[in-house]
């Protein structure tokens, strides 16, 4: 009974969900419709509306929702801009709560595990709350518990994200949308977990075992399952807060350093991403390196979509417009006349365009936050104009990265040459290298069950 209660997956607990959740998004496609029709009155006040409603939720359709944002005309301009903004702050859960869940995930004596053990949530997470505690040895340590009725929420939540998804292709064809929305469920259910979870901390420890700017935590595989998971606690301070307080240009290059290649040693090296880089995954060390949490959600590539990576910045470097569009067929972008490859190009010349300029300077020109905005309205106007393109999976969370670790390069307001960083980063490219480091990396990691690459 007690498992029954903390996790109904049934169609009691998945009807439950879409009552939540049918109104609001029901209601997003209604009011896009009418806005397309002329009938919109106030877009902003939906906007708001919708964030107010998202935030309250435990986070599966906000962070779907999040990742499209980063994605020219994948969503309503307005509705864009206000779930670019959100991060999950949901109310943690009570005592009553961890006490069953600790109890349903290491049995009734669990409290003899640990010498001390947070009654408060130290963090409240989109899928689970994180406490503080102390091992018998001694040891302190993070327990992220998953909230209960999560997968009903995921497949409820998913469900209605296609129905507004869907809606909104009817009226505005730039972006399709279908691979991106597969790509997103396979990855927010792989994020139910913990056990995977854990096994991604492996693989980026093994991954950043040489990079001493970056910490990853250790977890505690005998304190861990699919719904708990349990790694070092490891100190530090918000990077909002630092940048508040004030920062000097040396310290912002140490901390833009270490994000760097906190994301793309681990790309360009091994083929994997962190598919979430907000402030909230990471905190700042007292030498101004990170710590970095939350491995849900990682992607693992084929390296033949490492090389196309590599062979694009190559093709916008030269200015060869037919090597870009074969690296673009060879990512799986189809159909590509002459004028959507050079679309395409402007959106990749913006991701790329600052590692290719090798000078110290800001992310963007004079840290202009507008540039990226207008850039991509004019990248949405032209896939429209030319029919629209369908997204592969592997590009969405490549760009999600690109798009969310440029906004806090800008927060930072750090110039830094970021070709440097990138050559140091790739060295002499070579895809079995790679393919050798990644086997390697993934064999070490111990997942569960073999990923998919």
């Amino acid at each position: 009974m007690a498992e029954r209660d903390l996790d109904n997956t049934g169609m009691f607990g998945e009807l439950r969900r879409m009552m939540q959740t049918t109104g609001t998004v029901g209601g997003i496609a209604a009011r896009y419709a009418g806005h397309k029709m002329g009938l919109r009155s106030s877009g902003s006040s939906y906007a708001e509306d919708l964030k107010g409603v998202l935030g309250g939720l435990k986070g599966p359709l906000m962070k779907a929702a999040q990742l499209l944002s980063s994605i020219p005309g994948a969503l309503p301009e307005e509705y864009a801009k206000e779930l670019a903004e959100l991060q999950s702050n949901a109310p943690p859960m009570g005592w009553s709560f961890v006490r069953r869940r600790m109890a349903a995930e290491l049995g009734p004596a669990w409290e003899k595990n640990f010498k001390a053990f947070g009654r408060e949530a130290s963090a409240a997470a989109s899928l689970g709350q994180v406490h503080q505690a102390i091992l018998n040895d001694g040891r302190r340590v993070a327990c992220k518990l998953q909230y209960p009725d999560m997968k009903a929420a995921v497949e409820s939540d998913l469900r209605q994200f296609r129905m507004a998804i869907g809606v909104y292709h009817k009226l505005d064809n730039a972006i399709r949308q279908d691979n991106v929305v597969e790509e997103l469920s396979e990855r927010l259910r792989e994020e139910l977990d913990y056990t995977r979870e854990a096994a991604n901390i492996r693989l980026y420890r093994t991954i950043l075992a040489d990079c001493p700017e970056v910490t990853v935590p250790e977890p505690v595989d005998e304190l861990s399952t699919r719904r708990l998971l349990t790694m070092d606690w490891v100190q530090g301070r918000s990077l909002s807060k630092a940048i508040d307080a004030g920062l000097s240009e040396d310290e912002k290059k140490k901390i833009a350093r270490a994000l760097f290649r906190a994301w793309y040693l681990p790309l360009y090296r091994y083929g994997v991403v962190h598919g979430d880089p907000h402030m909230g995954n990471f905190t700042l060390r007292d030498d101004f390196g990170l710590n970095l949490f939350d491995f849900g959600a990682i992607r693992i590539f084929k390296p033949s979509f490492i090389s196309g990576n590599i062979e694009l910045f190559e093709a916008l470097r030269t200015k060869d417009k037919d090597r870009a569009a074969a690296a673009y067929e060879a990512w799986g972008f189809k159909d590509l006349s002459s004028e959507k490859v050079d679309v395409l190009n402007e959106w990749a010349g913006f991701l790329f365009g600052p590692l290719m300029d090798d000078q110290e300077r800001y992310i963007q020109n004079e840290n202009n936050p507008d540039q990226s905005r207008e850039i991509l309205s004019r990248v949405h106007e032209g896939l429209q104009r030319t029919g629209g393109v369908s997204l592969p999976r592997e590009f969405v969370l490549v760009d999600r990265s690109a798009v969310g670790l440029g906004s806090v390069f800008l927060r930072l307001k750090v110039k830094m040459n970021w070709s440097e960083l990138f050559r140091e980063v790739v060295g002499e490219y070579n895809e079995q290298q790679l393919a050798a480091r990644q086997a390697a990396a993934i064999e070490a990691a111990r997942f569960p069950e073999a990923p998919a690459v």
